[in-house]
Parts: structure tokens; sequence; C-alpha cells
């Protein structure tokens, strides 16, 4: 498993400590067995701390906010499965302000890939993943380029505080 991943044992261990949702079953000699939900699982964790630049804080309040299918259709790119849970839950206004949290808990650093604004409003539906300020609404070309900005201006905080 650690090698389908790119990850040594000892993270896997790591992140089982930190997140109770992965329970690989234990055989005798030691040896763990992972279930097809939980290497799901584990791709979404590696997919949003490692590509994303979330922290173990951040992915933790996703899954607890969205549960476990939710962070295995990101790591997939299963946009369907991602909007029916949003649906579902009912949080779809709720949960897009979560991902850009200024406090620095969630989103650490810039992602390796451009990010595009479907990730960023969980995959909203059509034109519809429009978020409501007031009496103006912010459109997805507009809100992936605010997102882009926040990544640019955490990057600097962080260059700024290597320097200090």
């Amino acid at each position: 498993m650690a090698d389908e991943l790119n990850l040594p044992q000892h993270v896997l261990r790591f992140w089982e400590t930190r997140f109770p949702q992965i329970k690989p079953m234990k055989r005798g000699g030691g040896r763990r067995y992972y279930r097809p939900d939980d290497i799901d699982l584990l791709k979404g964790i590696r997919h949003l701390l490692y590509d994303h630049g979330y922290t173990i804080k951040g992915v933790q309040k996703l899954l607890k906010a969205n549960g476990n299918r939710f962070v295995a259709a990101i790591a997939s790119g299963d946009l369907a499965t991602m909007e029916a849970i949003m649906a579902a839950s009912g949080e779809k206004e709720v949960a897009e302000p979560r991902v850009v949290d200024t406090d620095g808990d969630e989103v650490v650093g810039r992602p390796k890939a451009k990010p595009s604004g479907r990730f960023f409003g969980f995959g909203g539906g059509g034109g519809d993943a429009e978020i409501s300020v007031g009496k103006s609404s912010i459109g997805k070309d507009d809100q992936a380029l605010l997102q882009e900005a926040l990544f640019d201006l955490l990057e600097c905080k962080r260059l700024l505080d290597q320097v200090r």
C-alpha cells in the first residue's frame, strides 16, 4: 500500500493515529490489509496534503464536515459523488467558505497544479455555483482568481516568516 501511494510505511502508521477513519485489518505477523474504502480515503488524504497544501488539521476538518466519501471523491475527481454528498448534507453554501479559511489552519503554501474553480467550489453544478455576498455574487472565474490570489498571499507570508 505504501508503494501505491508513494509514501513511506511510517507515514501511513502516523496517519492511522491522526485519522481514526482509517481502520486497516491487522493479521498475524503485524501485516496490515487496507479495505478498498480505506485505500480511496488514503488517496484523498494524500491528494489534499501533498497536492493542495492542506495541513492535517485542515483535512480533519474536511473529513468531519463532509465525511469519508467526499475526501475519497476528491482524489478520484468524481464530481458527481461530491455534488451528491454536498446536496445530501444540505451544506453547499456553508461548505464553500470553509476551504478559504484565512487563519492558515487549512491551506498552506501553493499547490503543485493550478487550482480549478471546480475543486474549490466543491464541484458545484453548472452556473449555480455562485456565492451570494450581500447584494452581489461572485462568479466561478472571479472565485478562482480570488483563490489564486489567496495562495499567492499565503506563499508571500511563508517567505516572510522564513526571513524573520
